[in-house]
């Protein structure tokens, strides 16, 4: 198992983020964020899934073994309560997990999610065959227009072989697709949760991202301008301003 920490020592006196990747990626996504949240006074747990990045293991097959699984990490690393910053399928697993263990969950951020993340059965189809095209395609609808990344885009960087497509990302593509507990899921979840969605987002689209934030207690909206489905690298800063203010309040 492997946690990068911001550069930090765990201080289990300071509230804790865990950071949650999204399908067939890593810690890497959040380079931008983890130094970030650390340097304001939380410990900052940037994690690799089981066979993802430079954790061992098979992939997990379900969103609700995920959620089984951190709960196993917080005992231990000796955390009694998390907050989950969760990007994509991140978002379905703090949502499952918000719903079977709310003590564990002081807050909740829900970065281009949706209760449900039915998938494309041709992209399915390409990851589980291996074939780079599921990477391409990936990229073709999570990013608003034609971005331009200096020293190549970050996703293809991560996915860069055809055994992780095939068992990584396929894994994970499946475990979104087959994941119908999100909607009586919401209802459970107690604790402050904030949504944050890019206004042109192809993979959540707004209309859905809206209904899913109307159907959670205790929760509020922000919509980030010229931003799709990759908040967490195409508009990093504003979705860290925005994460601090909530997490602050």
């Amino acid at each position: 198992m492997f946690v990068s920490t911001g550069g930090m020592e765990i201080d289990i006196k300071k509230p804790t983020i865990l950071l949650m990747h999204g399908s067939g990626l890593s810690h890497i996504v959040w380079s931008l964020h983890e130094q970030f949240y650390a340097s304001q006074g939380f410990n900052s747990l940037a994690i690799d899934l089981p066979g993802h990045g430079n954790s061992e293991g098979p992939a997990l097959k379900s969103i609700q073994e995920i959620s089984d699984w951190i709960k196993q990490l917080m005992k231990e690393i000796n955390i009694n309560k998390i907050i989950i910053v969760g990007h994509s399928q991140g978002s379905l697993i703090g949502i499952d997990f918000g719903s079977r263990y709310p003590d564990l969950l002081e807050k909740l951020v829900l970065v281009a999610g949706s209760y449900k993340m039915p998938v494309n059965q041709d992209l399915i189809d390409l990851a589980e065959a291996g074939d780079e095209k599921a990477v391409l395609l990936m990229m073709k609808w999570g990013y608003e227009g034609s971005k331009a990344f200096i020293g190549g885009n970050p996703v293809k960087k991560i996915i860069n072989s055809s055994r992780e497509i095939r068992e990584i990302l396929a894994v994970d593509l499946n475990a979104c697709n087959n994941y119908k507990d999100g909607k009586d899921s919401l209802e459970k979840i107690n604790c402050p949760t904030l949504c944050i969605f890019g206004d042109l987002d192809k993979m959540v689209p707004l209309e859905v991202g809206n209904k899913m934030a109307a159907m959670i207690k205790n929760s509020e909206k922000k919509i980030i301008d010229n931003c799709g489905h990759m908040i967490i690298f195409e508009k990093a800063f504003e979705m860290r301003k925005l994460v601090k203010e909530f997490l602050m309040k």
